[in-house]
């Protein structure tokens, strides 16, 4: 009834800016669900990689921990409500403006990052968003640069981008010494050792969670005096008495047959997790909160839109019902959250020891000169090292004969948690704000190439991809700024109406972004039947699986074929360029797509009989390499085109578009019959189909030989002829390359030991 009281007796303005408050709770609980799916991969991903439990039981202890640092958060709102800007010279209007443009850029910037699998930071998000937003506020409204907190904002962004550098090589380093004491072989040479190394593990896991999640939080008032003054001001005498009792407690729990090692993990996801929530809340609820006490300042001043926002600057007093119900969406978000598994897989296949082949990010230039002058001072100090020194480095690195199915062991999953749990503590108590993404990412990429884990034939693909989300981190900061500082032009010149039109766009767009991202989602479904094939220990669904795999990329293939060839005769006949320059760039996807495609399917092949995979072996690959060169073929036809139309010279006549419009149509149907007699099975109609097929080549050979004749007899655009030529060509090579993927697939896919034939 009070709250029915309170909405009736508020004005017109002010119920808007309620609206508007409501939106931004909406928003955040988005926020929160998104950030979650962003950040898992801070804590899970050493677990989830070493297979230190099972996911279910790493979520739970996540979740814990992530449910406990929420509820007892530190309340580090500050930031938002002052820590970018002085809130004494903005009005409420303006304050609304900035806090409503940070959290719809938010939004969407997580997400897009989300969606590419790419980890970023929820810190340098909110920080140049609050940034960006009150910049620009401050210009509309002709005020000066002391309305910024710009020492403190270029502090925090320092700090950031510093400790990439400073992780990367403390992991790398500490990972190499790890190895040395360990070897791969760590469960014969454990000892003594795993005492103190699971001591001092442990150790700086709670030092870990007192400065980084304790400190400060409303859970220090649940402790004793004497507790207290122990922890935090006797703090290297707690640390000492707290070394020697875990080391006695993990080499007795070592003695009585407990795995250490994943005691440590399990106990490092824990202190992460509850350190990310306990801290990184303020990223996903500090500014909807803040704005809320805008809006309760604005209610009790009379709905004054011009009322300076001073009681910004005083320290936040977060409810806790508020955590409580922050700290169980996270939680929720964890459990369901499929975005977070994609963001997760991509830290572990950057890091993973797995050596496969099967990468998901490709090649670039800066990978590739990267990796070529490493190599060359890796072997410049081969040379120049003892080969008794260089034997038994090389002893200690030597991996397990038979590979275990971890993407990394437990040393390394130790070492990634229990050395960014340090970092960021240390970081801390010298009162430099870090983020715990960046730090935690980069710990597992120093630690993975100190373990070998980049060889020769992955390196290049792993530095494209920490190039790839390490450009994507500084990239982050630039869009947070322009976006949240573009939306907030918006709404400071349209004001209340603005913010309406906003909030539908946002609305509009999060569908539409849901609605693709099932698409997506849709389309990668084919991946279940490969991890069939890699996980199932029965041959026949093995081999069951990885023909229908294959039978759906060989159509993929055909049917992108079929419609890019068609596409590209029109748009030439019409002189068309867009489609042209479209239809190019879908086919370097579509390369990319059936080499990734090809990489994961021949890996399959070794997972079938022997016998067998002898047999389908050359007609696999005949019809991948069918594919490629249809591909190719596509591209030789494309590109002469796209010339010719991009310098605007003549256009295809009308002659040849009558001529040649008959064989498009008849090779697009050759193209769709054999897509379909791959897609069902169905091979009684491959004889009619593949005659068809080369009655057309003859006819395109015989076209050809009067095109020839025409060239020399041409006082028309030879420019324009030597295309025409050119697509007859090609066309008759896409004829001769589809009747052997016709063959090659009928031998491919048929019953058991009916594949011997020519």
């Amino acid at each position: 009834m009070d709250i029915f009281s309170f909405v009736s007796n508020l004005s017109a303005v002010e119920l808007s800016y309620m609206f508007v408050v409501l939106f931004m709770f909406t928003l955040a609980i988005i926020d929160l669900n998104v950030g979650v799916s962003n950040d898992a991969v801070n804590f899970l991903s050493a677990a989830v990689g070493s297979k230190a439990a099972k996911i279910k039981h790493v979520l739970i202890v996540a979740a814990c921990g992530i449910f406990i640092g929420a509820a007892f958060s530190s309340g580090m709102m500050d930031v938002a409500r002052h820590g970018i800007f002085d809130p004494s010279q903005f009005t409420f209007a303006n304050v609304m403006c900035i806090y409503l443009a940070v959290v719809i850029s938010d939004v969407f910037l997580l997400d897009l990052f989300n969606s590419l699998g790419l980890p970023t930071s929820t810190t340098v998000s909110m920080v140049f968003e609050l940034l960006g937003a009150s910049f620009i506020t401050a210009l509309i409204t002709s005020g000066g640069a002391g309305m910024l907190n710009t020492d403190r904002a270029l502090t925090i962004i320092i700090s950031i981008f510093l400790s990439v550098a400073i992780a990367f090589v403390f992991g790398l380093v500490v990972q190499w010494i790890s190895r040395l004491v360990f070897t791969f072989h760590f469960r014969k040479n454990l000892g003594k050792k795993i005492g103190i190394y699971g001591g001092f593990a442990t150790t700086a896991i709670i030092y870990f969670m007192l400065i980084k999640g304790l400190k400060g939080s409303a859970l220090v008032a649940f402790l004793p005096e004497n507790i207290k003054h122990l922890i935090f001001e006797e703090t290297m005498m707690f640390l000492l008495g707290a070394f020697v009792f875990f080391t006695l407690l993990m080499q007795i729990l070592h003695w009585l047959k407990v795995n250490v090692l994943k005691v440590v993990v399990l106990m490092g996801t824990f202190s992460l997790a509850m350190a990310f929530a306990g801290n990184d809340l303020v990223n996903f609820i500090g500014v909807t909160l803040a704005g809320l006490e805008s809006f309760n300042t604005f209610v009790a001043a009379g709905g004054n839109t011009g009322l300076e926002m001073g009681s910004l600057n005083d320290p936040a007093t977060t409810s806790v019902l508020f955590l409580i119900g922050a700290g169980a969406v996270m939680v929720f978000s964890l459990f369901t959250s499929k975005k977070a598994r994609k963001v997760l897989q991509t830290s572990i296949d950057l890091s993973s020891q797995q050596d496969d082949g099967n990468e998901m990010f490709g090649t670039s230039s800066v990978a590739r000169n990267m990796v070529r002058a490493v190599s060359k001072c890796v072997d410049a100090v081969s040379r120049k090292t003892p080969q008794g020194i260089k034997n038994w480095i090389n002893k200690r690195f030597s991996p397990l004969e038979e590979r275990e199915d971890v993407a990394f062991d437990l040393v390394r999953a130790s070492v990634n948690l229990v050395l960014a749990g340090l970092l960021i503590a240390i970081g801390t108590s010298l009162k430099l704000p870090l983020s715990t993404t960046y730090v935690t990412f980069m710990v597992g990429m120093g630690s993975s190439l100190a373990d070998r884990a980049w060889g020769r034939e992955s390196a290049v693909y792993r530095v494209t991809g920490v190039v790839s989300v390490v450009g994507g981190w500084f990239i982050t900061a630039g869009a947070a700024f322009i976006i949240a500082a573009l939306v907030a032009s918006v709404l400071n010149w349209g004001g209340v109406i603005a913010m309406y039109i906003m909030i539908a766009l946002v609305i509009y767009l999060l569908i539409r972004s849901h609605i693709n991202y099932n698409k997506k989602k849709e389309a990668e479904k084919a991946d279940v039947k490969m991890e069939i094939v890699f996980k199932s220990e029965d041959q026949n669904e093995v081999w069951s699986n990885l023909k229908s795999h294959t039978a759906d990329t060989l159509t993929h293939t055909l049917s992108f074929s079929a419609e890019t060839y068609k596409t590209m005769f029109e748009a030439f006949s019409k002189d068309s360029l867009r489609p042209l320059k479209s239809s190019l760039i879908k086919i370097v996807e579509e390369k990319a797509f059936m080499k990734k495609e090809r990489r994961a399917e021949t890996r399959g092949l070794q997972r079938i009989d022997q016998q067998l995979a002898f047999e389908r072996s050359t007609w696999y690959h005949l019809c991948t390499n069918s594919c490629q060169q249809m591909l190719n073929t596509l591209t030789r036809i494309g590109e002469p085109m796209k010339e010719h139309a991009d310098n605007s010279f003549s256009p295809l006549s009308k002659l040849y578009i009558e001529e040649f419009s008959p064989y498009c149509r008849d090779i697009y149907n050759v193209l769709k019959d054999i897509n379909e007699i791959i897609a069902t099975g169905d091979y009684s109609a491959s004889e009619e189909v593949s005659e068809r097929a080369k009655r057309l080549k003859h006819s395109l050979a015989n076209l050809r030989k009067e095109q020839t004749m025409r060239l020399h007899q041409s006082q028309g655009s030879l420019r324009m002829d030597f295309v025409y030529l050119n697509l007859i060509q090609e066309s008759h090579e896409l004829l001769s390359e589809v009747r052997n993927l016709l063959r090659g697939s009928n031998k491919l896919f048929a019953e058991t030991g009916a594949a011997a034939g020519k």
